[in-house]
């Protein structure tokens, strides 16, 4: 039937894209009344035949589409280093359980010590902080931007303050020159949580920079809503050595020896060192020198993820289109609603099109409406962390986390912010009925 491998896979890769075209591939058309999803996914014939061709190999961890994506999406960002992980989440965990490293010395983050952040935000941002056995410090946060109160910081500071962890609200870059300039003057770690801002970009000291890139690690998400997928996928990037060590040994099990999957004794000393109490000689592929997690992704999909790097510059452009669109399509409805505004020094990636209630404006009755128009919508996560039931146990406790003054922009996100998508998918169309039914919720 084939005469080799190489035409097999390509006839069958070229079956999977004519399935795409006439199965999967969605007519143009838009009509008042469907359903406007916050976020999805957005693919070609590209995506499916990538994953084919992985799937084909059988190779189930991660392999040559991994390191493929790691390499180039680097390259993308201009970082040394990328490592994918299982998802943000875990991106989150391992930068900061890289930074409880002993390899660290002083500057190793240890239980007790206090990492700056906030309540405005998505939960696994802060649960590797608790994880550990740190302390949050929570500050407010800023409206219209919905990131970071940068007069805050100096407050939060204490003696036992080792690292700022926070996120690019919804895409916002969150000030970089303050932020940067605080860590830089106290010697503290930077994690930028950069899962809903890819592609985002902070001018800082006049040189434009991608967020993530800035400070010590940045994370990414590749969860179906955020800017690029892989299905479930997140990545952990960072310039330094030292700390792209770390991440590859908290993701692969906390393993000493750096041997990618399939592959053994690359430095040549596999049977000839001496680690901790073993044995001199002991297999350096079993030597665990931290306590670590198997958090790496697969090559089905990384191989998604390669064919969407390539579509991410759209990506991004389309998000920016559709929130400029709403903005000013909106601007009306600026006596009833706080329409957001981007960070100064900054073009961001945006995630979705936050806006607040103003005094005497029902949120609740705003978002039914909507919602009954088919337009889906969110809340700006957990909008504040420290009322959910996950925090009933230690709520006041005034050990497990500490509260820097009032969080009042907070509660304020907390009752009274909502947002809807601009994801990639989201047609002029269907923007111009967003804004239509909004304009309408707010005018009854």
């Amino acid at each position: 039937m084939w005469d080799n491998e190489k035409k097999a896979r390509q006839e069958i890769k070229n079956l999977v894209a004519s399935y795409y075209h006439k199965y999967i591939e969605k007519a143009e058309g838009f009509q008042p009344g469907d359903r406007i999803a916050y976020a999805g996914r957005v693919f070609d014939e590209s995506e499916m035949c990538g994953l084919t061709d992985a799937l084909l190999d059988f190779w189930l961890t991660s392999g040559r589409f991994a390191e493929r994506f790691e390499t180039e999406f680097a390259q993308w960002l201009g970082v040394r280093y990328a490592s994918l992980v299982n998802s943000g989440s875990s991106a989150n965990l391992i930068a900061f359980s890289a930074l409880t490293a002993p390899e660290l010395g002083e500057r190793q983050i240890c239980r007790g010590d206090e990492v700056i952040t906030v309540a405005a935000a998505f939960p696994t941002t802060v649960t590797p902080i608790l994880q550990y056995g740190a302390v949050p410090v929570f500050v407010d946060v800023t409206i219209p931007q919905y990131n970071i109160d940068v007069t805050k910081l100096e407050e939060a500071l204490s003696g036992k303050t080792k690292a700022v962890m926070i996120a690019h609200s919804l895409g916002n870059p969150f000030d970089l020159t303050e932020v940067k300039g605080f860590c830089d003057r106290h010697n503290l770690w930077l994690i930028e949580d950069n899962c809903d801002a890819l592609g985002s970009v902070y001018k800082l000291n006049g040189d434009e920079r991608l967020t993530g890139t800035v400070g010590d690690i940045g994370t990414s998400s590749f969860y179906p809503p955020h800017h690029m997928t892989m299905g479930e996928g997140g990545c952990v990037y960072t310039n330094d050595p030292l700390l792209h060590r770390l991440i590859r040994s908290y993701r692969d099990w906390g393993r000493d020896c750096m041997c990618p999957s399939g592959k053994d004794n690359l430095c040549g000393h596999r049977f000839d060192g001496q680690f901790g109490r073993l044995p001199k000689g002991y297999d350096h592929k079993f030597v665990y020198s931290h306590f670590g997690y198997n958090l790496k992704v697969t090559d089905l999909q990384a191989a998604i993820g390669c064919e969407q790097l390539k579509k991410l510059p759209d990506f991004v452009a389309r998000r920016r289109h559709n929130w400029d669109q709403l903005r000013r399509n909106l601007d009306c409805t600026a006596d009833k609603l706080i329409l957001p505004e981007p960070e100064p020094h900054s073009c961001p990636s945006w995630f979705g099109f936050l806006m607040t209630v103003r005094e005497g404006v029902s949120r609740e009755r705003i978002v039914r409406y909507i919602e009954e128009k088919g337009i889906q919508t969110r809340m700006l996560f957990s909008g504040n962390l420290l009322k959910h039931p996950c925090f009933d146990q230690v709520y006041g406790d005034g050990k497990t986390y500490r509260v820097v003054g009032e969080l009042e922009n907070t509660d304020r996100i907390l009752q009274d912010s909502f947002w809807v998508g601009v994801y990639p998918g989201i047609t002029d169309a269907e923007a111009d009925y967003m804004s239509e039914t909004i304009i309408q919720a707010v005018s009854q």
